[in-house]
């Protein structure tokens, strides 16, 4: 793309989630009060997992790393947003929204793929009962994680690369509360169709192709349950297990091919959608899934009546 005449950004202006004082202090007490009492349930599932000698199966050792990513997601966006809410003008950097946006393609992108290593987890536990500890040992769990990363940085690093490349016209307004490329794409100058149709393809197909082979994978593990097993405690467990993953890929996947894997146009639901997506949804994943998991629950009461005993003496 050939530089038009623009001036170099070094700031954008936030619109928020609304105009009226009213409506932003009622948002405030409500995803605050959200943020505060399921965040520190995702830190005590990641304590729980780590300190009970009874999970340690690649399972557990996964969702752990699910409700870390889910925690550092949920708070790329929500400080500055619950700070915003008591500024009239909202502000970020031209560097704090770069690095806004590649921090939540990065832990976004490496969730995707750490959920697709959670299908075949249950692949090999389902299919493959006797070989189940040998496939995925901590060695194999470890590589896979750190390839789940990886992915999620590359593809980070991508979307950077082009926004960091486009030129930019006053004003800087971005018609939401956070930086993302959906939003920064909108305001550049000049022709942004190449750098949208590599984002879409980027985000918006990994997106689609990925949700759709994950919903086919469980449709197959949920199959081979009903049809192999009988309906003992196990098999109970194991279908409940995948219905708590199919839940949170419908989560997950959901919103993000809803927001990029359309051209970059506006719509009027996309706040709410970029709010759920961002904040609401990453928070409840891992409770989700604990909810269904006995054994996640038991360690979690163990580890707070724990703490409350020590309080006591």
């Amino acid at each position: 793309m050939e530089p038009a005449n623009y001036t170099r950004v070094t700031e954008f202006v936030l619109t928020g989630l609304s105009q009226t004082r009213e409506v932003q202090l009622v948002l405030f007490v409500i995803f605050l009060s959200f943020y505060l009492f399921i965040l520190p349930g995702n830190i005590l599932i990641i304590c729980a997992i780590r300190l009970d000698p009874h999970l340690t199966s690649p399972m557990y050792f996964l969702l752990a790393n699910l409700a870390f990513l889910d925690i550092w997601y949920s708070s790329i966006t929500a400080p500055k947003m619950f700070v915003d809410f008591f500024v009239e003008r909202k502000r970020i950097s031209f560097g704090g929204c770069i690095a806004q946006l590649f921090f939540l393609h990065f832990i976004g992108a490496s969730e995707m793929f750490l959920l697709t290593v959670m299908a075949f987890d249950r692949y090999a536990a389902i299919c493959r009962p006797l070989h189940y500890a040998t496939i995925m040992n901590r060695r194999l769990c470890c590589i896979l994680v750190a390839l789940s990363w990886l992915g999620g940085f590359i593809h980070s690093i991508i979307q950077v690369a082009f926004i960091v490349r486009l030129p930019f016209c006053e004003p800087s307004e971005l018609d939401s509360y956070f930086c993302d490329i959906t939003q920064v794409v909108r305001i550049a100058c000049g022709n942004t169709f190449p750098e949208e149709l590599v984002m879409i393809f980027s985000s918006g197909l990994i997106s689609v192709v990925c949700f759709i082979a994950l919903l086919m994978s469980y449709a197959f593990l949920l199959a081979m349950l009903k049809k192999h097993s009988g309906s003992g405690e196990s098999t109970s467990r194991a279908m409940s297990t995948c219905y708590s993953h199919i839940t949170i890929v419908v989560f997950m996947f959901g919103p993000s091919i809803y927001i990029y894997a359309h051209p970059f146009d506006s719509f009027s639901l996309d706040k709410v959608v970029s709010v759920f997506h961002t904040v609401i949804f990453p928070l409840l994943n891992p409770v989700i899934y604990t909810l269904r998991n006995k054994e996640v629950k038991t360690a979690m009461r163990k580890l707070v009546n724990r703490y409350m005993l020590c309080r006591e003496k």
